[in-house]
């Protein structure tokens, strides 16, 4: 790709070649009916420039949700929305939002589609042991080297293997986002009149970049401008913006993000040369051999939520499982330390183990916590580990909510109690040491069934296993002259109509201007803004998916 000027001159050759697309049905189980969704994927090569890479990744992928009753072409639908996912984020977490929009709006007569960008890195995931739809399967596919389908998993990429990764960063990243649009939608007016960009998290500041962006080499024409691709602007639980300070707390502190004290260059040689890795990750959770788990969990869910859970039993031990376990498991200091007692020491239902792994009561990372209910079935303890309840520590990076913990090694079966139960007459209504409620109903909105099947179902992970470090990187550095040039239409961020949608309980609650007018969806969390239900506690419609539909409807 050549910088030229600041604008982004590279064109995707051969877009609309013979057999450079691919559309694909995907089954579901999902409630919300007349919804179709498929898999799309495009070519658009990188330059040869980019070095050697897997034939997959010359592809792009989007999961394409639209009317079951309408007409197949793009071209036919009211509105598109196109949404750009966050950090550690692919495509199957759009799932509910994407259902749930697309079926509002078709209530309201209007015909919307809306397409889950999947990241190019994404290429390297391989589904196949999730596929299968058996835990013990998926477990032996990733961890035992054991076939499905003739395949054999490879492993987990390394950094040595990633070199063409050193080059993704927002430049790249915005491009992909223009030559899909243009290869799907040839015609720039209808472009400019049906088409609303947005996204989740990170994807709110790559909109921004989107949107500020020049495609075609020359300033002086706009018609290439990311702008003139959008007819509005849409945030979820973000902002449209070119900075990250909107999103602190989005990463624990031991990820291996490089010190951008360095400058860009120094980062740029670093990542060139496999000094500093390419990818994102953390030692524990934070790294594809632990964000696989995630699907496997929901496998288990989807197929038996209340059925007992044997994989912490059946997973192998090795020290990244082990830690991982230990964090998001441990009651206090001591039990992450010792390692007892150990999640395996306890009886879970297969819902228990992923409300453990997602819940905002549960898992102590703010931008991984959903809000779907509570533990049941036996004693429950407040998790003190890595912070206690209550402390200054809490919210930012831990969130806001409570952590609890089951209590009785070796004791009860304990089960899930699902986000429209709690609150129930049999409910036991489960406090605090300090005599604080850990939940009630309004602060649950996401069903674990349905966060199983976006995690398991999905030929499009939910997660996202390498999450290029360059595209960090690159709006931290934001204010370096190679950043800086790419902002080439800077007006470009207020020259449409802007949705903003936050999480009541998420990484902005109480920090975004009154001026952008939120949408403020109570009791949410950070992911819940993609994953809750249509059918809310509260008996009100679901508000992010509403007022998306409204958007799209009408957004000026």
């Amino acid at each position: 790709m050549l910088l030229t000027a600041g604008t982004l001159t590279a064109t995707a050759p051969g877009a609309r070649a013979d057999g450079a697309r691919t559309e694909t049905p995907v089954a579901s189980t999902s409630p919300v009916t007349g919804v179709t969704e498929t898999v799309v994927r495009v070519k658009v090569p990188l330059p040869e420039s980019a070095g050697p890479r897997p034939a997959a990744c010359d592809w792009l992928s989007y999961l394409r949700y639209r009317s079951a009753d309408r007409p197949g072409a793009a071209a036919d639908a009211d509105r598109i929305l196109i949404a750009q996912p966050g950090i550690l984020e692919g495509a199957g977490a759009f799932d509910s939002v994407a259902r749930n929009t697309v079926a509002r709006a078709a209530e309201q007569g209007a015909h919307i589609e809306f397409w889950a960008l999947d990241r190019r890195s994404n290429c390297l995931e391989d589904r196949t042991g999730i596929a299968s739809g058996d835990q013990h399967t998926a477990v032996d596919y990733y961890y035992r080297g054991k076939q499905v389908d003739g395949r054999t998993f490879g492993g987990y990429a390394e950094n040595g293997q990633l070199g063409w990764m050193a080059k993704l960063g927002i430049e790249q990243t915005v491009r992909d986002q223009y030559d899909l649009l243009a290869a799907e939608l040839p015609d720039q007016t209808q472009r400019k009149r049906k088409v609303l960009c947005g996204g989740h998290s990170l994807g709110g500041v790559i909109t921004g970049y989107f949107a500020a962006a020049d495609f075609d080499g020359n300033r002086a024409t706009t018609t290439d401008a990311g702008y003139n691709q959008c007819a509005g602007y849409f945030a979820l639980d973000t902002t449209v913006s070119t900075s990250l300070a909107d999103l602190s707390g989005n990463l624990p502190d031991d990820t291996n993000l490089p010190d951008v004290g360095l400058g860009y260059g120094v980062v740029q040689a670093g990542l060139d040369s496999g000094v500093l890795s390419r990818t994102l990750s953390a030692p524990v959770l934070l790294n594809p051999e632990t964000m696989t788990l995630l699907g496997i969990a929901g496998l288990g869910a989807l197929d038996d939520l209340d059925g007992e859970a044997d994989l912490p039993g059946y997973l192998p031990s090795n020290l990244n499982i082990e830690a991982t376990h230990r964090f998001l498991f441990a009651k206090d200091t001591a039990a992450f330390l010792s390692g007892s007692p150990a999640v395996k020491d306890f009886r879970l239902t297969n819902g228990a183990v992923l409300g453990a792994l997602l819940d905002d009561n549960s898992v102590p990372l703010a931008f991984l916590q959903t809000s779907v209910g509570f533990f049941d079935g036996g004693p429950i303890a407040d998790k003190s580990f890595p912070a206690a309840n209550g402390s200054d520590r809490q919210p930012g990076l831990y969130g806001t909510a409570y952590k609890a913990v089951p209590d009785r090694p070796k004791g009860p079966l304990y089960t899930w109690r699902n986000y429209d139960r709690v609150g129930d007459p049999d409910d036991p209504g489960y406090r605090s040491a300090d005599g604080t409620p850990f939940t009630g109903p309004g602060a649950e909105v996401t069903d674990v069934r349905q966060l199983a099947r976006s995690l398991a179902e999905q030929p499009l992970d939910f997660t996202e296993q390498y999450f290029p470090t360059k595209l960090v990187t690159d709006i931290q550095l934001s204010g370096s002259p190679q950043v800086k040039k790419l902002v080439v239409h800077p007006d470009g961020l207020k020259a449409n109509p802007v949705l903003t949608v936050l999480a009541g309980e998420g990484l902005l609650a109480g920090r975004v201007p009154a001026e952008l007018h939120p949408v403020v969806a109570d009791g949410y969390q950070h992911l819940d803004v993609l994953t809750a239900t249509a059918e809310q506690n509260n008996g009100r419609p679901e508000p992010v998916s509403t007022s998306l539909a409204g958007f799209a409807r009408s957004p000026r």
